[in-house]
């Protein structure tokens, strides 16, 4: 296992990329610490499996160098990288039988037979797959299939890093949850540097000690699932993470005062007197309450989700979120709402003031 460092890396499709929308990775430097439990989080066509298949070979960036510890492997092909990739779909041989399946990364190295036999029943053991070890994959479910998969990315040890491109895309929704709790349980006893690539925040935050946020080819943010809700650097991630996602809401800002609907705010730090360009505060629905006195808004949609309601309000053009915890009512008419200052921040073009 080694530390993965990507320095200044771009990467373009196009022989010849000119503006910047000819870029499908735009310039980033990044670090994955040795035996970290990483994420790689964003919407479809936001560049994750493009870097996925960089640090693994697959690809060559078009600028930048990818290095494992202190070895520039950037013109490394894959099978001289020493990794393991679970892909979206399960890559499994219908014929064989399971044991033969998870033995065959191991044979294909030439490892001791004895050596085999002990990692295959360790890892079968792991993935609850013992019983089905002698039966041939064919007659396996889509999940025992992609159980396989990953038992076959997990059964080679000391690989410099285990990628999970999507793994979990055609598992039944309650087998994900049980096959999110096992990965993670499997990292902390593995203790292999693991990357994992999806489009969906709640396995990005259950697996990831660290979760790298990628929009349009930018990474946007590195941080644990904490700091991403608690502190979005972008209001990209604001939206991204969090259910529903944080409230962005155009603000004037006038000397370092934050105004909105015509009222001063509150604000986490300070806002800065020399202003230029697109100024909006954002705030998650959480922190947002209803007062005695405040921003005037009405009510326009109330959802039941069990422990709380979402509550749409409006005040003008501007759609206002909060939860409203079991219990508590909500006002009928002229109702206020209030942001919590100590979570209420400034963004300017998108990225927050006084962030990283």
């Amino acid at each position: 296992m080694s530390m993965i460092t990507l320095k200044d890396i771009r990467h373009s499709y196009l022989p010849l990329p000119v503006d910047d929308i000819d870029w499908a990775l735009k310039e980033m430097s990044v670090e994955w610490q040795d035996g970290g439990a990483y994420a790689l989080l964003g919407p479809s066509g936001c560049g994750k499996t493009t870097l996925l298949n960089i640090i693994s070979g697959l690809l060559q960036p078009t600028e930048g160098e990818v290095w494992f510890g202190d070895q520039n492997v950037t013109d490394e092909p894959a099978d001289a990288r020493n990794i393991a990739q679970v892909f979206q779909f399960p890559v499994v041989y219908d014929t064989m039988t399971v044991y033969d399946n998870l033995a065959f990364p191991l044979r294909n190295r030439g490892v001791d037979e004895a050596e085999v036999d002990k990692r295959v029943r360790e890892i079968g053991a792991m993935l609850d797959l013992s019983e089905t070890l002698a039966k041939r994959a064919s007659g396996l479910t889509a999940d025992g299939k992609q159980k396989i998969s990953l038992g076959r990315g997990l059964v080679r040890e000391n690989v410099n890093v285990i990628m999970f491109d999507e793994p979990l895309t055609v598992i039944d929704p309650h087998l994900k949850w049980v096959l999110r709790s096992k990965l993670k349980e499997l990292h902390q006893r593995v203790g292999a540097t693991m990357i994992y690539v999806t489009h969906d925040q709640t396995e990005a935050l259950t697996f990831a000690d660290q979760v790298v946020v990628m929009h349009d080819g930018n990474v946007v943010q590195v941080g644990t699932p904490v700091e991403l809700f608690e502190r979005p650097q972008h209001t990209f991630v604001g939206h991204f993470i969090g259910s529903p996602g944080m409230n962005v809401l155009p603000c004037d800002i006038d000397n370092g005062k934050v105004m909105f609907a015509g009222q001063p705010l509150q604000i986490a730090g300070t806002a800065g007197s020399d202003v230029k360009g697109r100024t909006e505060i954002g705030i998650r629905p959480e922190f947002v309450s209803f007062a005695e006195d405040g921003i005037p808004v009405n009510i326009v949609n109330s959802i039941d989700v069990g422990r709380f309601r979402i509550v749409e309000a409006h005040h003008g053009d501007d759609s206002i979120k909060l939860l409203v915890p079991e219990g508590e009512g909500i006002p009928a008419d002229g109702a206020h709402v209030r942001f919590d200052p100590a979570h209420t921040r400034v963004y300017i073009d998108g990225w927050m003031v006084g962030g990283n």
